[in-house]
């Protein structure tokens, strides 16, 4: 049974099959985690908790092998190029300045996640419509 479940520093959930157990690492989703569970022969189909050290060691090389861009590695790549898109004031660039949606969204009802929360005047909304 698997003593340490640490894979680039992130703890896998020993209660989860190792093929969604791999997607709490950052910049692994469904089809890499097929692909490296492949690539080491280990069943996809095994919780954590039971598998192998041997196996999970297999698991932990190929992951930290650096063939693929993970974690610290990606979040880092993936801020310098948004970075540079502010840099050179793009039309993507300038999206990601003013926290708007950068990929052609509306903005006129929703966007609430980018926008963030509705804001209100400071008297809040009776001094609005009695103005009216």
């Amino acid at each position: 049974m698997a003593t340490n479940t640490k894979i680039l520093g992130v703890n896998l959930n020993p209660k989860k099959y190792i093929l969604y157990a791999l997607q709490d690492i950052y910049g692994i989703g469904m089809s890499l985690s097929k692909k490296i569970l492949s690539l080491v022969n280990v069943n996809p189909y095994v919780k954590v908790a039971d598998m192998s050290d041997e196996d999970l060691n297999r698991v932990r090389l190929e992951v930290e092998s650096g063939k693929y861009l993970l974690e610290g590695d990606l979040r880092q790549k993936v801020f310098k190029d948004i970075a540079r898109l502010k840099a050179i004031k793009c039309y993507r660039g300038i999206r990601h300045k003013l926290g708007l949606p950068v990929r052609g969204q509306n903005t006129r009802r929703n966007a609430r996640t980018r926008k963030g929360k509705v804001k209100m005047p400071v008297g809040g909304l009776k001094k609005v419509l009695q103005k009216k």
